[in-house]
């Protein structure tokens, strides 16, 4: 009786995490696991950068209805004839530096430039959507492993407790064989199934090291792995406590569609797509612009007298402000075709969106449905550890009086095993199923 209570409350506390951490370890939360990854994560940081690439984009379009300014400085030499300031040209010499200032401002420009400015804004939103995407991804990939680490640590426990019940058959079969009561060697064959054991315990910890790498890498901490470990969540019943938060999956699409990243993104940039196709018809319009133009210059004849800097600088200056109107009339079907092809990018978004809602649904209904199996196989594997674990008592009970084999005893135990492994793969898959659907539902994924 003693071991089938000891397997009894191994199943009961199987949501609880491994105490196999030494003290000087921090345990981690799935919480701390996600923060931690979203904020170290090489490709997130370049998410990020991606996100200020979009936002010096718009700033570059807001600046564009500022007027320009633009200087420039010349320094020539002519030799033989030479042009003087009245635009004579004559036999001399002569040396002449410019300068010159001048300065633009749009005016009007069909529309273009507050189109390109309202196709920024969006597509930088667009950017922090693909940016929220990204991490959400991240987070779901980091809790995946984070509950592969807690099954792992389970089932190395499970490996334990048989490798122990082997080490106490062997004691107990030690008894019998000095009794006299079997044969040693069946003595000889439960040592051969306590050397099994003890091989499926180590490979169950090494399984969990390397869950616990997978994890480490996602966190960008892999160089720390002999000192990272995770800290699990206490649950009587998860089956109970998360059977609850499962809607069908028309209610979860209906909340999903107005919170999911993929979806946002896609609106923004169809949104986006039509200012683009506003830039393009801009280019049927006139664009007017004020001009303006400062320029001076001094010229120095040699062999000759010449005015001073001050005076020629007073004399040769050029002063000029006027308005330019650039007319289209013809591009060689330029423009048309750029209209052309903002309209199929228009009709491209739209089936890019229309695409992932329809993915998102199918998402939705095959997590739902693998949620819903996973509790009954969860619900199911607990009678299967209640049947097992009677089974490897009575195996046990005649064992002891000498009416069953050490193989029959073995066949009894491993199938206890098997079961309590199955229920802790159950129980793992079954949480995460649920988690899955929370996080389509927006919610920030959570033990």
């Amino acid at each position: 009786m003693k071991q089938y209570r000891y397997i009894s409350l191994l199943s009961l506390f199987l949501c609880a995490a491994s105490p196999g951490a030494v003290a000087q370890e921090k345990l981690w939360t799935l919480e701390e696991c996600i923060d931690y990854a979203i904020e170290h994560n090489i490709e997130i940081k370049a998410y990020e950068l991606d996100t200020q690439v979009k936002e010096h984009a718009l700033n570059t379009s807001r600046w564009s209805r500022l007027p320009d300014l633009n200087a420039s400085l010349g320094q020539g030499f002519d030799f033989g004839r030479s042009p003087s300031v009245e635009g004579v040209y004559l036999e001399r010499n002569s040396a002449n530096s410019t300068l010159s200032v001048s300065s633009s401002m749009p005016i009007f420009t069909g529309g273009r430039i507050t189109n390109e400015v309202a196709a920024g804004k969006l597509d930088l939103r667009a950017s922090f959507e693909s940016l929220n995407k990204a991490k959400e991804s991240l987070s779901l990939q980091v809790a995946s492993n984070y509950l592969n680490v807690l099954f792992s640590k389970e089932l190395e426990q499970v490996r334990g407790v048989q490798s122990d019940l082997s080490a106490e058959q062997v004691a107990r079969t030690e008894l019998l064989v000095q009794a006299g009561k079997v044969p040693e060697g069946q003595l000889f064959d439960i040592k051969a199934v306590q050397a099994k054991d003890l091989t499926n315990l180590v490979e169950a910890q090494n399984q969990t090291k390397l869950s616990l790498l997978a994890l480490a890498q996602n966190l960008e901490i892999g160089n720390q792995i002999e000192v990272f470990n995770v800290a699990g969540p206490v649950l009587s019943d998860p089956a109970q406590v998360l059977l609850g938060s499962l809607q069908t999956p028309d209610e979860i699409y209906s909340e999903a569609v107005t919170v999911r990243p993929s979806i946002k993104e896609q609106e923004l940039l169809l949104e986006s797509s039509r200012k683009q196709l506003g830039v393009a018809k801009a280019g049927y319009y006139p664009t007017l612009n004020l001009q303006a133009y400062y320029g001076n210059g001094y010229y120095h004849y040699y062999n000759q007298d010449n005015l001073t800097l001050g005076d020629q600088f007073d004399i040769n200056q050029r002063i000029n402000v006027g308005l330019s109107l650039n007319i289209p009339i013809f591009n060689r079907f330029r423009v048309r075709n750029q209209v052309r092809s903002s309209r199929v990018n228009i009709l491209n978004r739209e089936l890019n969106l229309d695409n992932s809602k329809k993915m998102l649904f199918e998402e939705i209904q095959k997590a739902y449905y693998s949620a819903v199996a996973a509790q009954r196989k969860y619900e199911a594997s607990k009678e299967s550890v209640e049947a097992a674990a009677k089974s490897f008592e009575y195996a046990q009970e005649k064992y002891s009086v000498g009416r069953a084999s050490v193989f029959e005893l073995n066949e009894a135990k491993t199938k206890m095993a098997q079961s309590l492994a199955e229920q802790v793969q159950s129980k793992y898959e079954f949480i995460f199923r649920v988690k899955i659907l929370d996080f389509y539902r927006g919610e920030k994924i959570t033990l």
